[in-house]
């Protein structure tokens, strides 16, 4: 069974990666450092302005809203200097607007924020199915776009992807660290039960390479309706399956709600979230009894070692979560997605000493960093950047997550 990770600090690749990219970021930026110090203020009248369409009503707000937050607080952060882009030092301006989780009107917003000379790029969409049409807009407008959505499909085929980064993990990543898990808990047999869309798509496609590597069995793959619909039908299907446990491939709130339906339907083994899981509501009260002791993989930012760490990254993100608390009360935790977009598309224009569109572009894809959430590493022909060794394991613990690895 696994157990919470203890003992002292290691040396990882991520550590090495991000100290390299640290080397990387002052050798070649020798000069900013001058500028740092040369400008304490933005400069009146300069902005780096960027348009994030987010879901903040509608079934995605469960996600979108928590990135608003974190959002707001790096925007307040960055602007106590403003960002030095070649002479000037720009204040950032993030114009948010509500798409309702809609994607036709996520669609209209960027084709209305793109179309504007002001706005040097865009991020948001927290679901698959509204980053899509914006990924569209994006692409002919060469604007650049960083995606906070889950699903492989967002940042392929490159060549149509010349644009579109985006700051999730893969899939892949995520499948092969829950396979491992489960081969490691000991179960034999499990059950996928995947959201509809192309978040699950990628899922079911991941999950069945990576049992099959594992060595563990799957005995049945259920696709989740999209809504409440369906969804003890559903959940029915997968328990029929007798297995040992079921992976839950969805985002919240859908997450909590098919743990709920398995519970109801006689499903008393493990269950096992993708990182698409890891948000308030999934901890809400009406689920907490079904989620006790589910695992998820995600992001090191939820508790461990960002927490502790004492590295540039880690700060800010003891910093973000204090402010976050005196905000909002409370921190349960999740990955500041949209924080690392603004704070990658911030570096490259002062990386590019411009806000020009096509420098922005060809900067956000040459970076290393690490960001709130984990490393990032974008090359020219990976458009997805956040690294595996990222990634860590958790289990919900007395109503809380608990890193174990």
């Amino acid at each position: 069974m696994a157990t919470p990770a203890t003992g002292p600090s290691v040396i990882t690749r991520r550590g090495v990666l991000a100290a390299a990219a640290g080397s990387l970021l002052l050798s070649a930026c020798g000069r900013d450092g001058d500028r740092e110090n040369a400008v304490t203020r933005p400069t009146p009248g300069h902005e780096l302005v960027i348009g994030a369409t987010l879901e903040l009503t509608g079934p995605g707000a469960a996600l979108g809203v928590l990135q608003e937050r974190a959002l707001a607080i790096t925007v307040a952060s960055l602007n106590e200097k403003g960002v030095a882009v070649g002479n000037l030092r720009r204040t950032v301006r993030v114009e948010v607007l509500d798409n309702r989780s809609d994607p036709r009107l996520a669609a209209q917003q960027a084709t209305e924020l793109g179309q504007r000379d002001d706005v040097h790029a865009l991020l948001g969409a927290t679901l698959a199915e509204t980053s899509m049409p914006v990924i569209g807009v994006a692409q002919k407008l060469r604007l650049p776009f960083v995606s906070l959505a889950f699903g492989d499909s967002i940042a392929v085929p490159l060549a149509q992807r010349a644009f579109i980064y985006k700051v999730t993990p893969d899939a892949g990543d995520v499948a092969r660290r829950l396979a491992q898990l489960i081969s490691a808990e000991g179960l034999r047999r499990v059950t996928v039960l995947a959201e509809e869309g192309l978040h699950g798509d990628s899922g079911v496609r991941a999950m069945r390479g990576a049992l099959r590597t594992a060595e563990v069995g799957l005995a049945r793959t259920v696709r989740l309706p999209a809504g409440n619909a369906g969804l003890a039908r559903a959940a029915e299907q997968a328990v029929a399956a007798r297995s040992d446990g079921v992976v839950v491939w969805a985002t919240a709130p859908t997450s909590g709600a098919a743990a709920r339906a398995l519970r109801a339907a006689g499903h008393d083994g493990e269950l096992f979230f993708d990182a698409g899981a890891v948000a308030d509501e999934t901890l809400d009260s009406r689920n907490l009894s079904a989620v006790e002791g589910a695992y998820a993989v995600h992001p090191s930012s939820l508790g461990g070692s960002t927490i502790a760490n004492s590295s540039a990254a880690g700060r800010a993100y003891r910093d973000l979560v204090a402010s976050y608390i005196r905000a909002h009360g409370a921190y349960r935790g999740f990955a500041p997605y949209a924080s690392d977009a603004l704070l990658l598309i911030s570096t490259a224009a002062r990386l590019a000493d411009s806000v020009d569109r096509g420098r922005l572009r060809a900067y956000l894809q040459n970076q290393v960093t690490d960001g709130l959430a984990g490393l990032y590493s974008f090359t020219p022909i990976r458009h997805s950047g956040m690294d595996r060794h990222s990634l860590g394991v958790y289990r919900v613990d007395a109503g809380a997550w608990n890193r174990l690895s």
